[in-house]
């Protein structure tokens, strides 16, 4: 955690902040979707409770943390009241692996009479040196919230919503999984920050064994793994039960689903978990495909180097660089969580089948070949 009591003190504070960026980010995005799904249907939303609607994010909140609590007679008491914390932790874990920024150095300083650092801090709330693995390792763990939410509740709705969503986890996680494959065989690390510094300049590949470069694209991952973005994309979709994949929550057929027994602050911290599952799946579609908090064809030693002959001293031009790093990585998840929020007002649901036949008939075998092809496509470009 750290050399001194200095380091593990801010390595604890960054988990804390981590956390509480996803959750505060929650009510935003909840009424950025209410606003957007009126203006996508032509109505206004919210727009009565403050400027714009936005005290109802306030409403909201009061109803959610004051509601009464209540507990199905028949249900499973440790199963139904672990669940909603089994659903939130995942995407919190998963968040805080995932570096925001590049990492801030800070100058040796002197406190309370004692020489401290200098001291480099990652802007991640942990780095175990695993990335990806770490990520879908826990990522997958948020079945069991569903399930246990499904079982425990005593509830015939419940249980078949969670039944179909550990199903449908199952399924897509096969396809997400190896849509990854394709682009950690063109990077060759499952270290974050060397993606990232692969993604940076003009974008280059290896063709017979000779560098081509195309000066007016940025060298980001998308160009190198087109399918496998838009496999990946797809799956994430399926992994946060979000629409046309939303079948675990299907209102006409299983009232609310999994959560149909769950009202109050339970509720919220499955709304918590499922909104923690897409900003995951946002900065990940960013990291791996878009350069990550990288800003196009200017490197963070380049901003660096730009804060330093304002007269900035290395302390405050390195958390400068980290800021407008960080500034460029939350452009790019915003634009991704628009998406997620977009697609759920424009496509209809699938059947079960349907989404079933799409998991294992299709994106599975497409994930396979595109594994295949940028296998084969790194020997030809790499031989001589």
């Amino acid at each position: 955690m750290g050399v001194d009591a200095f380091e593990t003190t801010i390595n604890v504070a960054k988990m804390f902040v981590i956390f509480l960026m996803m959750v505060q980010a929650v009510p935003v995005l909840v009424w950025l979707e209410r606003r957007g799904s009126a203006f996508i249907q032509n109505r206004f939303g919210p727009n009565r409770v403050g400027p714009l609607g936005l005290m109802q994010l306030l409403a909201d909140a009061v109803k959610f943390l004051f509601k009464e609590e209540f507990l199905p007679k028949k249900a499973v008491a440790f199963l139904y009241y672990a669940a909603p914390v089994i659903a939130l932790v995942p995407g919190a874990l998963a968040l805080a692996s995932i570096p925001l920024g590049p990492p801030i150095e800070v100058a040796a300083f002197e406190m309370l009479g004692r020489q401290m650092g200098p001291y480099v801090f990652k802007l991640q709330g942990y780095d175990i040196g695993i990335g990806i693995v770490f990520i879908l390792g826990v990522s997958s763990l948020g079945a069991y919230g569903l399930l246990m939410a499904g079982w425990g509740s005593a509830s015939k709705y419940s249980l078949l919503g969670a039944l179909r969503a550990s199903a449908q986890m199952i399924s897509y996680e096969l396809a997400l999984s190896l849509s990854l494959v394709g682009i950690l065989l063109v990077y060759g690390t499952f270290n974050f920050y060397e993606i990232i510094a692969q993604q940076q300049g003009p974008l280059r590949f290896m063709f017979w064994g000779k560098e081509n470069v195309i000066s007016w694209l940025p060298n980001w991952g998308v160009f190198f793994n087109p399918v496998g973005m838009i496999l990946f994309a797809a799956s994430t979709f399926a992994e946060a039960n979000r629409l046309p994949f939303d079948l675990p929550e299907a209102e006409g057929e299983l009232v609310a689903g999994f959560h149909t027994e769950y009202g109050g602050f339970k509720m919220l911290m499955f709304f918590i978990g499922e909104y923690g599952h897409m900003i995951v799946a946002s900065a990940l579609l960013a990291t791996f495909y878009f350069g990550g908090y990288g800003i196009p064809f200017v490197s963070p030693a380049n901003i660096e180097t730009f804060f330093h002959a304002q007269g900035f001293g290395l302390t405050a031009a390195s958390a400068l660089t980290a800021l407008v790093s960080h500034l460029a990585l939350l452009v790019k998840v915003a634009l991704f969580l628009w998406v997620f929020i977009w697609v759920r007002w424009t496509l209809p649901r699938f059947r079960y089948d349907q989404l079933m036949d799409l998991g294992w008939k299709s994106m599975l075998p497409w994930a396979l070949a595109n594994v295949v092809v940028t296998a084969v496509w790194l020997l030809v470009a790499n031989t001589k």
